[in-house]
């Protein structure tokens, strides 16, 4: 797999953008919430929609860092998370799109 197929099936298909863009404003809003008042449990929202890689990177930050583990870490892993999962859904629609396709050709004989 080269890079230029990695980026297209992350970033330039409809799923892979629209789940991007959730979590995107998902952030975008606890930033904005931790700006103007007391968040609350808003900071939640990114997790969940990152969820399960997220919830893993959170677990393995907690286990290597402890309770003094940085923020960034979190960040961090969200953000891998999100392009994890990303690729997996665009990789997941090429894939149905691909049997879609060949259900449909004319068999050559």
């Amino acid at each position: 797999m080269n890079s230029r197929t990695l980026l297209r099936l992350t970033f330039a298909n409809t799923a892979s953008a629209v789940y991007l863009g959730l979590v995107g404003v998902s952030v975008v809003f606890e930033g904005v919430a931790a700006l103007v008042s007391d968040p609350g449990i808003v900071g939640i929202w990114p997790f969940l929609l990152t969820a399960p890689c997220s919830l893993l990177a959170a677990g393995a930050v907690g286990a290597i860092g402890g309770i003094h583990a940085s923020v960034w870490f979190l960040v961090g892993g969200v953000v891998v998370s999100a392009l994890v999962q990303s690729f997996v859904l665009g990789a997941l629609v090429e894939t149905l799109r691909g049997r879609r396709r060949g259900a449909t050709r004319p068999s050559r004989v």
